[in-house]
């Protein structure tokens, strides 16, 4: 399979997808919450509070799984992102999030704890697409 046949998959998957799964793991235990992510490419973006527990979890351990897809239809694919996180504070990553994404959680775009959260992906899988049966990308 096409590289660049997966990517376009994995980035229709992520165009129709915007609640799923981030896991963290803090001491060993893991944690998983929904959150809203936002895509540019295959990158994945998410907005939370420097103040929240998976900042201090993400501080201390980087490494991030996501999965995010599996809509009632009858191709029920699902992309599962494996990476690092990275904690954006860069205003014109947070406008981007905010005047083209999403407006909830914070009264303003300048709330001193807004941060975004970026997932670069080391690994994705398409799961559950007949036409891409175990394609994993490694990047």
């Amino acid at each position: 399979m096409e590289q660049s046949k997966a990517i376009e998959r994995i980035t229709e998957i992520l165009d129709d997808s915007k609640i799923g799964i981030l896991s963290t793991a803090k001491d060993d235990v893991p944690n998983a919450r929904y959150m809203w992510f936002y895509n540019d490419g295959i990158t994945l973006y998410a907005k939370t509070s420097d103040e929240s527990p998976k900042f201090e979890e993400i501080e201390e351990n980087p490494k991030g799984f996501v999965l995010l897809g599996f809509h009632d239809e009858k191709n029920h694919a699902f992309v599962e992102y494996y990476g690092d996180i990275e904690v954006v504070r860069d205003q014109e990553t947070i406008d981007w999030l905010w005047e083209n994404q999403d407006q909830t959680y914070f009264d303003n775009k300048e709330n001193p704890h807004l941060v975004a959260l970026k997932i670069n992906p080391s690994a994705i899988k398409i799961m559950n697409d007949d036409e891409f049966q175990d394609v994993e990308l490694s990047l």
